[in-house]
């Protein structure tokens, strides 16, 4: 190939990659495949297209491609509805048909069909475009809705009449997953965040519906922090400010009821404090916060919003150590007997709690924190996104292992939620699936659970022994694994696999301080945690190293490049998706520069110490310059050239460092599967099956699972 020329100029090629060495804090970092930086260069098009070809000819190979996506097909292909929100006597939320590849928003109103509000898929037919947000106003006449196109998860913002689905204003440009909080009073006009590109400010505005003029509200200072904005009730602006995914939250609030929502006078709820904090406002006009303040598994706290200082807080559900309280909801249960016109009412607390993966729900009264009664959850599984209706009813989310996403609606002091919305087609019987817990002691002898799941498979028991497993971690941003529906999990098991999930320290599995023990300077732990599970799996004789796959992505990609290029015997394959790997750089790439929280900083030489001793890119490079007669397993890498989250570059400069580290040419052990026009969230049903099952496929393949 050669650069573009004028006519009659000599032909010139393309100059070879050039390799980058940079000196941080003394120390030489070799970077000889910067190169593929570059996305759309033409040496790193002929790159790609390489490993595109390597990838086609091995996945022929596979035999249980085909009938993995078949089965991955058949699992999802139901309605999957998210939790409504409710507005004037109308019910919002989204349905993905069976069939359909992309959610779409809907209103209800009583018995009568649901009627299409915005489908991306009548907008866009290429199916590239997703709804990624959206939020009813106050009377439900009109709805914000976010899309964005070809996987980049930054797109429009849009104010739409529910009936006729015209837009109702100019379009917002590059918003990525903003808040939108509608203004209670006044002209129409909303709350939501974005960056303004022309003064490099980041905060929250109020703009206007029609004219789409804007005024800043509250802008953040403090480098790296994602700003929120709520409206509680019809009164209540409460604007948070995120430092660091996980670590810290800083909240205000103000009085709208008097006007001036464009000068609101923000007072603080908590700021500067190393907590995490989540509010909501009740029906009894107190806000009820779900916090980490002095509570590592969180609790929930009540104040007054006319003196919200933490100085007032009040403790209402106390922590509960080994399950994290995840999420709730506060809602209505019996009006108050001084009540003028009963308008206000003693309020009861829905509460969801994590042990281990599994969620457990309760009610509690909001005054004195009492248990009232457990919810009856059909079976182990997990509950997400409660939200509470005028009628004191709560909605929420359940999937289990073998179960698809159902929505429930939780009638007032009824312990046993029933299935919405009414006449719903019922889930088919749900496959056997047994889970055991597994413990091992990490290298510095913490105990460490290891979930193990098994599928009966043809009415048969699972079989017992070692067999190809498949082991999956996360270990970021204090977020507790939950077993919710995975259609690839469950395909993977009943074609005979096991599958295993380590709780290792980073994630929130055993609370903060779990989260904080695998973080930043301590994120190495992390790493050994999974190197523990592994280990454990093949003692208790679960699995052979060869018939062992360690599978994660993003922060958990990370995780097991860097477990896998640590021990290269550890396992026969591993599947890392949209990873981050090179940590000397991650900052500049993608949103790194939002998780040195998590991570560390390369300019602190502490952090950048623990950083390069785990980072999976130079573990690769080192064996390259330095061959020890190892081999690393083989690996299958995922790249998505829309995602503005960890960034392509980090798989096609991982893949680039393990091929050249690899002694073996004949057969490459490692493959980039490289999509265009997705990118780290949602996509379309047909492209998340494919690259499901072939990620399962390569894993079925390395480890020896055979069974259709």
């Amino acid at each position: 190939m050669v650069r573009n020329r004028a006519p009659g100029a000599a032909l010139v090629p393309d100059p070879a990659p050039v390799p980058a060495v940079d000196i941080l804090h003394g120390r030489p970092v070799p970077d000889p495949h910067r190169w593929l930086e570059t996305a759309d260069s033409p040496a790193t098009l002929r790159w790609l297209d390489e490993r595109r070809r390597e990838y086609e000819r091995e996945a022929a190979t596979w035999p249980l491609r085909s009938p993995l996506a078949d089965r991955i097909r058949s699992l999802v292909d139901t309605d999957l509805w998210s939790v409504p929100v409710h507005r004037a006597g109308t019910a919002f939320a989204t349905v993905r048909p069976a069939g359909s590849e992309h959610p779409r928003l809907v209103a209800l109103n009583g018995s009568a069909p649901p009627r299409t509000v915005y489908d991306p898929a009548a907008e866009d037919p290429t199916g590239r475009t997703t709804l990624d947000a959206w939020e009813p106003g106050p009377g439900g006449a009109m709805v914000a809705v976010q899309t964005s196109r070809g996987g980049v998860e930054r797109g429009s913002l849009r104010v739409l009449s529910t009936t006729t689905g015209a837009p109702c204003g100019p379009e917002v440009p590059g918003v990525r997953y903003s808040h939108v909080a509608w203004a209670p009073h006044g002209a129409p006009a909303f709350f939501y965040v974005r960056r303004d590109g022309e003064r490099g400010v980041r905060g929250v505005w109020l703009r206007r519906v029609g004219d789409g003029e804007e005024t800043l509200v509250h802008a953040c200072t403090a480098p790296g922090t994602v700003p929120g904005v709520r409206v509680l009730g019809e009164r209540w602006l409460l604007v948070s400010e995120g430092h660091g995914t996980g670590h810290r939250t800083d909240l205000w609030i103000a009085d709208l009821s008097g006007g001036g929502a464009a000068q609101p006078a923000l007072r603080p709820v908590q700021v500067g404090v190393e907590c995490e904090t989540e509010a909501r406002l009740g029906p009894d006009g107190l806000l009820y916060l779900r916090t980490t303040l002095d509570a590592p598994w969180r609790r929930v706290c009540a104040v007054s919003p006319e003196e919200p200082g933490v100085e007032h807080w009040r403790e209402v559900v106390p922590e509960e150590s080994g399950a994290t309280l995840d999420a709730f909801a506060v809602f209505p249960r019996t009006p108050l007997e001084d009540a003028p016109g009963a308008d206000r009412h003693v309020p009861a607390l829905f509460v969801s709690r994590t042990r281990l993966g599994i969620s457990e729900a309760s009610v509690h009264d909001a005054r004195t924190g009492d248990l009232l009664y457990p919810v009856d959850l059909p079976g182990e599984g997990m509950v997400s996104t409660p939200e509470a209706a005028p009628d004191g009813s709560v909605y929420l989310a359940y999937a289990d292992v073998a179960t698809q996403q159902r929505v429930l609606c939780l009638p007032p002091d009824a312990p046993r939620p029933r299935h919405w919305p009414p006449g719903a087609a019922d889930a088919p019987p749900s496959p056997a699936v047994e889970r055991t817990v597994l413990w091992c002691r990490s290298e510095d002898g913490t105990r460490v659970p290891v979930t193990v799941f098994d599928a009966a498979v043809a009415d048969a028991p699972p079989t017992p022994g070692p067999g190809p497993t498949i082991l999956h971690a996360y270990g970021g941003f204090g977020r507790p694994r939950q077993f919710g529906f995975s259609a690839t999990v469950l395909a993977w098991l009943l074609s005979g696999g096991r599958y295993a999930v380590a709780h290792v320290r980073g994630g929130g599995d055993a609370g903060r301080a779990w989260h904080l023990a695998g973080s930043g300077r301590a994120k190495p732990r992390a790493v050994e945690d999974l190197v523990a599970a592994a280990d454990a799996l093949v003692s208790a004789r679960l699995c052979t190293r060869r018939q062992l796959c360690l599978s994660g992505g993003s922060a958990g990609g990370l995780l097991v490049l860097a477990a896998a290029t640590a021990r290269p015997d550890l396992c026969g394959a591993v599947i890392a998706s949209a990873p981050l790997a090179d940590m000397a750089r991650f900052e500049r790439m993608g949103l790194g520069r939002m998780w040195t929280r998590e991570f560390g900083t390369a300019a602190d030489p502490d952090d950048f110490a623990a950083l390069m001793s785990y980072s999976p890119y130079h573990r690769a490079l080192d064996g390259a310059v330095r061959p020890s007669g190892r081999r690393f397993p083989s690996v299958l890498l995922t790249g998505f050239h829309g995602d503005t989250r960890t960034d392509a570059a980090h798989p096609r400069k991982m893949c680039a460092a393990l091929l050249e580290a690899a002694p073996d040419r004949g057969r490459p052990p490692v493959l980039l599967r490289y999509e265009r026009d997705v990118g780290h969230g949602p996509r379309a049903v047909s492209r998340a099956v494919g690259l499901a099952a072939d990620a399962h496929a390569f894993a079925a393949h390395r480890t020896g699972l055979s069974r259709r």
